[in-house]
Order: C-alpha cells, then structure tokens, then sequence
C-alpha cells in the first residue's frame, strides 16, 4: 500500500475504472453470445434484434478504449456476415 496521500486515491481510482471496465467487458460479451445463441437456433428476427442491441454497445467499448475499434468492427463483420447467411 502507497504512503503519499495522491498515490493511495490513485488506488482507489484505478480500482473503480477496473471494475466499471470489468462490467462493461462482462456486459459485451453476453451480448454477443445472446447473437450466437440466436443464430445457433435458427431464429433470424431474434438474431437481428439481439444484433441490433449488441452493435452500439461494441462501438461505445470501442470508442472509450475499452476494446480496440478494429476489434469491435471484426465482431460487428463477423456477426453481421452470420446472420445474413441464415436460411
């Protein structure tokens, strides 16, 4: 533990930051697996919904620097590309 008052409210800090990534990080990846889980079961209008939702959220992660933005696109092209090959 830090013994300069700054140091130890950066611990605190750094500390809330990790765990508001951590939610936001948790929060994209299940709406991504919501996608998969919907192009998994045929359902095209469930799959293009769950993408409609998940889209913004990947480009908000993106935009803060919590994912790299070419990261967000390849997930937003692969996704994308999934359902649009659905029967």
């Amino acid at each position: 533990m830090p013994n300069i008052k700054s140091a130890k409210k950066r611990v605190v800090i750094a500390e809330k930051a990790r765990q508001r990534n951590v939610a936001a990080r948790s929060k994209m990846r299940t709406l991504i697996k919501n996608v998969l889980k919907a192009i998994e079961s045929n359902d095209k209008a469930k799959a293009t919904e769950a993408f409609a939702i998940a889209e913004p959220v990947l480009d908000r992660a993106a935009c803060k620097g919590l994912i790299h933005k070419n990261k967000a696109a390849r997930h937003k092209s692969t996704l994308a590309a999934k359902i649009k090959n659905m029967e």
